[in-house]
């Protein structure tokens, strides 16, 4: 049996490495189309060779829905994205996008594949090598794909979380890094304190004693693994901002994202009772994180609540409820088991920064 699998293992990583040299081929390819072209400016050469350097970034997770969406919006916005897998599953999921034209066929030379273990620092670091940011997409399923998020799950988004968080900080490269957490992060609070403020915006935390009591795993592992993250980056020094978004939707979002969108809801009840269950759709939330990413230099600091809708109304919920597949009474059942306190959520501190980022963006030559 040791003998098979080290076979098996030795034919995946045979597997990857050809997979990542046809990418390095085909990047290859394409500057030596532009050498032909451009014959003579060497110095104009160099400083495009610098300019790609300053925009190559790592995506973690880049085969996961909201990772898929974001790297293709790096492209757009002419970044070099690496993207990161543990696995070969990833690998073959990445080869499906391309022939698919999921992924953006025409930027394939902008497009490099490292496979490293996010339980592992040393590794993580020299996938990050080279690079100027990291996005940390933190999208896990169970391994054995039966059980969905569950408290285990929590465990292990902690220890990637800070995995991830030191091996950016111990990477020269790497200036800036943008975590996605969640929505869920801000908003499970103990009801029962009487100066409860009914905002909840990107001050606000939830409770980790109250996710253990009510078995919120998902929450609690997006609330741990943001609080770890931000306790590194203080130790070490590393320029960090989280987003926290609401349910992700998009097209097919309950079919390609099965695992968090099941877990996210639990507990819907009660967050569209007090006006808590808010979604947001993949390619917004895509560009979001390049808008906070862009202005870390700047202005960006800190977290972000990202969302672009708030399920208020029965008829919301039970379209919601439709493309999820799931019964309406799972989102918008007995209310009246809640304490009648509605909530406001406010995401102003990012609407006020991508609208300020968005013109800039419109207003490039």
């Amino acid at each position: 049996m040791g003998i098979a699998r080290a076979q098996d293992e030795e034919s995946e990583r045979r597997e990857f490495e050809d997979f990542r040299k046809t990418l390095v081929a085909l990047a290859a390819t394409e500057r030596s189309k532009e050498n032909d072209d451009f014959k003579g400016l060497i110095s104009s050469h160099i400083a495009d060779l610098d300019l790609q350097q300053d925009k190559l970034v790592c995506v973690t997770s880049g085969v996961s829905f909201l990772g898929l969406a974001l790297v293709n919006r790096l492209l757009l916005r002419g970044y070099s994205v690496r993207i990161l897998v543990d696995n070969q599953e990833d690998v073959e999921k990445l080869r499906e996008m391309q022939v698919s034209g999921e992924m953006m066929m025409a930027c394939n030379n902008k497009i490099s594949v490292e496979m490293a273990k996010q339980t592992e620092i040393q590794g993580l670091m020299e996938a990050f090598d080279g690079c100027r940011g990291v996005f940390h997409t933190s999208a896990f399923v169970d391994p054995s794909g039966i059980s969905g998020y569950s408290k285990s799950m929590a465990e292990i988004e902690v220890k990637a979380s800070e995995n991830v968080m030191k091996a950016c900080a111990r990477t020269a490269s790497v200036r800036n890094c943008v975590l996605t957490s969640s929505l869920l992060a801000c908003i499970w609070r103990d009801s029962s304190q009487h100066d409860l403020p009914l905002l909840v915006n990107h001050d606000s935390w939830s409770n980790e004693a109250l996710c253990m009591e009510k078995k919120l795993w998902f929450a609690l592992g997006k609330l741990k693994a943001e609080k770890v993250a931000w306790k590194i980056a203080e130790e070490m020094s590393l320029k960090l901002t989280t987003i926290c978004p609401g349910l992700i939707t998009g097209p097919q979002f309950s079919h390609r994202n099965p695992t968090a969108t099941i877990a996210y809801l639990k507990g819907a009840q009660e967050m569209y009772a007090k006006g808590l269950l808010a979604t947001v759709d993949v390619n917004r939330l895509a560009e979001a994180h390049v808008a906070v990413f862009e202005a870390m230099n700047k202005t960006a600091f800190g977290r972000y609540i990202c969302f672009d809708r708030i399920i208020e109304r029965d008829e919301e919920a039970e379209k919601l409820a439709s493309e999820i597949g799931i019964p309406p009474n799972r989102i918008c059942g007995n209310s009246l088991e809640f304490i009648p306190t509605h909530f406001e959520l406010s995401n102003k501190k990012l609407n006020n920064l991508m609208s300020r980022t968005i013109r800039n963006w419109y207003g490039q030559s």
